[in-house]
């Protein structure tokens, strides 16, 4: 059972699955810091100064922090558009590579059989 675990932990897409989740946190901490110390300030300036995180309704001894989630989801659908672009612009980059590889090698004797065949046909 150990070997066999350790040949799953030690196979090519777990190791790269692992790698990928440090990225995306570091990635993600990033983006954060761009939507709530960058966007986030700008968009309240247009909105006339206006911070949702101000935002909440007490109700008995519990406070609603209602501005507090719309902030959240703010950042959320700022964050999901950033990573979207990013994994777009990889994509492509990988199909102009993929384009790249796929171009067939012309192969000179083999074009020479070609013509030659091509011409006895002709005959």
């Amino acid at each position: 059972m150990w070997n066999e675990f350790k040949q799953f932990a030690m196979k090519g897409n777990v190791i790269d699955l692992a790698v990928g989740v440090v990225i995306g946190a570091a990635f993600g901490q990033i983006v954060t810091s761009l939507v709530e110390d960058l966007i986030m300030p700008l968009v309240g300036l247009l909105i006339g100064g206006l911070d949702f995180t101000e935002f909440a309704v007490t109700i008995g001894k519990a406070e609603v922090k209602y501005g507090l989630f719309i902030q959240n989801i703010v950042n959320f659908l700022i964050i999901a558009f950033s990573i979207f672009l990013v994994i777009r612009v990889i994509n492509r980059l990988k199909r102009k590579e993929e384009v790249k590889e796929e171009a067939p090698k012309v192969d000179t004797k083999e074009e020479l059989l070609k013509e030659i065949r091509d011409l006895l046909k002709e005959k």
